[in-house]
């Protein structure tokens, strides 16, 4: 088990939440990044997920890292899928357990904006239409100058 992971399969949330688990912490923040069923006033049936797995890793377990230096966390962890995604499936996972509530919100909102806005994750969307278009999250850059600032 890494801190960061790419997976071709359905995340095991009970499991994922355990790993997190520690008798000194006393808070656990997880953030389940779900597809949805709209985007920008389009119905959306479907995601796929590419990914270019060892930059993808590297600068993932650096998130992690990152967010371990910054804030007052005892653990973090993400997964983010890859390949194809149904309605309602998780597409991406971060935890974070802390000795307190404020440091393990803060670290798990550091880490799903910077792994939004860093990593090589591309996301296609297939359209009620039949139609399909690769989609970027422009809002990342936003969330991830916020995080600059605050620094």
């Amino acid at each position: 088990m890494s801190a960061f992971e790419i997976s071709s399969v359905a995340v095991d949330l009970d499991e994922f939440r355990r790993s997190l688990s520690d008798p000194a912490c006393g808070a656990l923040v997880v953030f389940e990044g779900w597809v949805r069923n709209h985007n920008e006033g389009q119905p959306v049936l479907r995601l796929a997920y590419e990914v270019y797995a060892p930059l993808a890793t590297r600068e993932g377990l650096a998130v992690i890292a990152e967010a371990k230096a910054r804030f007052d966390i005892g653990h973090a962890r993400a997964i983010h899928r890859e390949g194809e995604l149904e309605m309602s499936e998780p597409a991406v996972v971060v935890g974070v357990s802390s000795p307190h509530r404020d440091a393990a919100f803060r670290a798990c909102r550091y880490i799903i904006d910077e792994i939004k806005h860093r990593l090589p994750i591309w996301k296609k969307e297939y359209y009620a239409d039949g139609s399909a278009e690769w989609v970027n999250c422009r809002h990342c850059a936003a969330a991830h100058a916020e995080h600059d600032s605050a620094a």
